[in-house]
C-alpha cells in the first residue's frame, strides 16, 4: 500500500514539473521557446545558458553582447540568428529572427520543414511581396512570415520583378528558403503562459 501510494505521489509530482516546463521549440506571438520579444540583445547568453552564442560583429571595448548573433547547440547545430533593433546598442531588444532548426514550430505545426500548402491549410496570408529572387509571405494573426526562392514559381512569374504574385501561383509543394520572426518593438504581446 505504501509503495503504491509513494509511486502515485512520485507520478503526480514528475507531471505537474512537466506541465510547468516551456517547449524550448515552440512559436507563439511574442516568443519563441524562452525567449520574448522583451528580451534585449545583451540578456541572450543568460536566455541560450546551455547553447553557444556567437556575435556576428565584435567591436573594440564592446561591454557585452551587441548586433547580430547566432544562437548554437552545444554539439555545434545552428539554431537562430537573432537581429536587434539597434546595432549598437546592447539594450535594443531583439526584432529579427531567422530560424534554422527544423524543431522549432508554431501551435499549428508550422516549421523550415513544411510547404507553402501547410501554410495554405493552416494560416490566412495577408500579403505576398515580390522581391528580385524570393517571395516573401506575411501571415495573419502572426510574427512568423516566410520566404519562398522564385525558383520554385512558374516561369511566367519567376523573372516579372513588378508581377503581383497571388497565393494561387504557389505551388503547394513550395518549401521555405527562410523562415523568420519579426518583433515590432511598439507590439506589447502578452506574455502569460497559457495552461
Amino acid at each position: 500500500m505504501k509503495k503504491t501510494l509513494f509511486i502515485a505521489v512520485l507520478a503526480s509530482i514528475l507531471f505537474i514539473q512537466c506541465a510547468d516546463q516551456k517547449d524550448p521549440f515552440l512559436i507563439k506571438n511574442g516568443q519563441i521557446g524562452n525567449l520574448t520579444s522583451k528580451a534585449q540583445i545583451n540578456q541572450v547568453d543568460s536566455i541560450f545558458e546551455l547553447d553557444s552564442i556567437v556575435p556576428l560583429r565584435v567591436g573594440e571595448n564592446a561591454l557585452g553582447i551587441r548586433g547580430e548573433v547566432e544562437v548554437y547547440e552545444k554539439g555545434g547545430k545552428k539554431l537562430l540568428l537573432l537581429s536587434p533593433e539597434n546595432e549598437t546598442d546592447p539594450e535594443s531588444r531583439i526584432s529579427f529572427i531567422q530560424v534554422f532548426d527544423k524543431r522549432f514550430k508554431t501551435e499549428k505545426g508550422l516549421s523550415l520543414n513544411s510547404s507553402f500548402a501547410d501554410v495554405k491549410a493552416n494560416y490566412e496570408i495577408i500579403a505576398i511581396q515580390n522581391a528580385i529572387n524570393v517571395v516573401v509571405v506575411f501571415l495573419k494573426d502572426t510574427d512568423v512570415y516566410i520566404t519562398i526562392d522564385k525558383k520554385e514559381l512558374p516561369e511566367n512569374i519567376r523573372y516579372n520583378y513588378n508581377a503581383k504574385v497571388e497565393a494561387t501561383q504557389i505551388p503547394g509543394g513550395a518549401k521555405f528558403k527562410y523562415f523568420m520572426i519579426g518583433w515590432d518593438a511598439e507590439d506589447d504581446h502578452d506574455e502569460t503562459t497559457e495552461e
